[in-house]
């Protein structure tokens, strides 16, 4: 195990994250908080992070979804909404316009469905081709 000083950035270092969530959360939620959990230290280590929304795992901005997934993951109430809080806050968000349309969301009606604050992007292979293009790393859940 690295020791804790293998953990630490120097503080100029600064890296720039890009984090891509395309697992539909009824098949693997574990995953998907997972992917929230390391999206939301990326931010709380300072680093620059874009994350981008695809397939099914839009329904992870979804408001009812978010603030239900706790109990099939085996985290307190409350926890999942708070990393997604926490990326609305320090990170950038984009969605695919075409997966949320499958699920019924547009940004017409978004407000009335997607959880608060979180400034969205609608996108699609353009914005991930760019947004991954930009990252010094990329994480995928």
């Amino acid at each position: 195990m690295p020791s804790p000083s293998f953990y630490q950035k120097a503080e100029a270092e600064v890296a720039k994250f890009f984090v891509m969530f395309s697992t539909d959360p009824d098949v693997d939620p574990r995953k998907c908080v997972v992917g929230l959990a390391c999206a939301a230290q990326v931010v709380s280590d300072g680093h620059q992070v874009q994350t981008f929304f695809a397939s099914h795992s839009v329904k992870l901005l979804h408001a009812d979804y978010i603030n239900a997934i706790d109990s099939r993951v085996g985290m307190p109430d409350g926890a999942s909404r708070a990393m997604l809080d926490q990326l609305a806050s320090g990170a950038s968000i984009a969605c695919s316009t075409g997966s949320q349309a499958v699920v019924g969301v547009t940004p017409d009606n978004a407000d009335e469905v997607l959880a608060g604050g979180l400034d969205l992007e609608w996108s699609g292979p353009p914005g991930v081709v760019a947004m991954s293009a930009l990252a010094d790393t990329t994480l995928s859940f």
